[in-house]
């Protein structure tokens, strides 16, 4: 198997490489440099002095009148002068040679030293990585609590490390979100069914039994059996809303309120609407399952003879679709609780709602880009707010986590 360098000894082979051909090159332009220098200062010339001397010499050989002294002079005067070029050259040569063998003993010695601090240096940098390789391999489904928690400056791993961290943080609230869903449905499904073998074992627990208990039984087994559809329902349109969706319907929320509020029977409850023009663009089914379960909601959790209002208009780039109802009063520090699937504050475990009313609410209007807001009312009840871009500033939105 072909075994590759690791990140660490590339980026030390790298920057070794680097400061070894920058050392060469820089060796190179300074060897280039001292020689055309040399060559430029070391021509043949006899010094003044000896100048002097030598012309003191020819004076004296001429004052003798001899012609092989004059000869001997100029040959004497030729030798020196070969000897100056001849020592210049060796003194350019000696001077050249010991510039190249001390920068090269110099340039190994530093790459050598470039060696140990680029692996230290490669190790610094690298260490957030290493963490992060780490924190990466610790994580799982079912432990997710590793962080990196990267400290120091803000710059390209430090904003690696955080996101990684964040990305944690969100697949642990998934996981835990997941986790918490399933064992509520789990529950919530075992409610029918208990009923229904309940219903089952009383009547086959009678030697005979008669047929108005066998009805009895049947009507029991199937009110179960509808409530157990509503919630398999209920959870398939919560599973559904979490997936990508292409929302292209123009609609009004004024007339997706009046579809849903059509053949409405609410016992003692007085229904108040006020219906303005609030175009948006998304999907109808899942919007008018939105305001049925705001209005569900309202007349659930409402008393008798309650109000349940009801009005949509639009606010600057936002269409609203707003419902106000009576009741009791709900603690203004539980009323994030209320957009929890399977959440039924206090008195509301008394209804026969699944509390997944307004978990569908939260759902589909993160589906559609918007927002809900509730607030207490402190002579009780409910206000609910749903915001959603306007038309013409309506967005496809990303998958909202639940």
């Amino acid at each position: 198997m072909r075994r590759h360098l690791s990140a660490r000894s590339r980026l030390t082979l790298l920057y070794t490489s680097l400061f070894a051909l920058g050392g060469a090159t820089l060796i190179l332009v300074t060897y280039l440099l001292v020689a055309h220098t040399l060559n430029g200062t070391t021509t043949p010339k006899i010094p003044a002095s000896v100048q002097q001397a030598i012309n003191e010499c020819v004076a004296a050989a001429q004052a003798a009148g001899s012609d092989s002294a004059t000869k001997a002079t100029d040959k004497c005067a030729a030798i020196y002068a070969n000897g100056v070029q001849a020592g210049a050259s060796a003194q350019r040569s000696t001077t050249l040679t010991h510039l190249l063998t001390y920068s090269l003993l110099s340039l190994a010695g530093v790459t050598l030293l470039a060696v140990v601090v680029g692996w230290i240096v490669a190790g610094r940098i690298l260490r957030p990585v290493h963490r992060l390789t780490a924190a990466a391999r610790a994580a799982s489904e079912q432990d997710l609590s590793q962080r990196i928690a990267l400290q120091g400056p803000r710059d390209e791993l430090r904003e690696l490390a955080d996101t990684f961290d964040t990305m944690l943080e969100r697949l642990d609230r998934a996981f835990t979100s997941q986790r918490q869903f399933i064992a509520n449905a789990s529950h919530e499904l075992r409610t029918p069914l208990t009923v229904m073998r309940t219903a089952i074992d009383v009547v086959l627990a009678k030697p005979q039994p008669t047929r108005d208990e066998l009805a009895s039984m049947t009507v029991e087994i199937r009110q179960a059996v509808d409530h157990a559809e509503r919630l398999i329902e209920a959870l398939l349109v919560l599973a559904r809303n979490d997936q990508m969706r292409t929302l292209a319907d123009s609609l009004d929320l004024a007339t997706v309120a009046e579809d849903a509020l059509e053949g409405r029977i609410a016992d003692g409850i007085t229904t108040i609407t006020t219906l303005g023009q609030a175009p948006v663009t998304g999907d109808a089914v899942l919007l008018e399952r939105l305001v049925t379960n705001l209005l569900d909601n309202a007349e659930r959790y409402n008393i008798p003879g309650g109000t349940v209002e009801i009005s949509t208009s639009t606010d600057n780039d936002t269409s609203l679709v707003r419902v106000v109802n009576t009741g009791r009063v709900v603690p203004p520090d539980q009323i994030g609780r209320l957009f929890l699937p399977f959440t039924r504050l206090d008195d509301r475990t008394r209804h026969d709602g699944f509390g997944l009313g307004l978990a569908l609410v939260s759902s589909i209007t993160g589906v559609h880009g918007g927002t809900v807001h509730a607030t207490a009312i402190p002579a009780g009840g409910l206000d609910i707010i749903v915001r959603l871009p306007r038309r013409d500033n309506a967005v496809t939105p990303a998958s909202p986590a639940t």
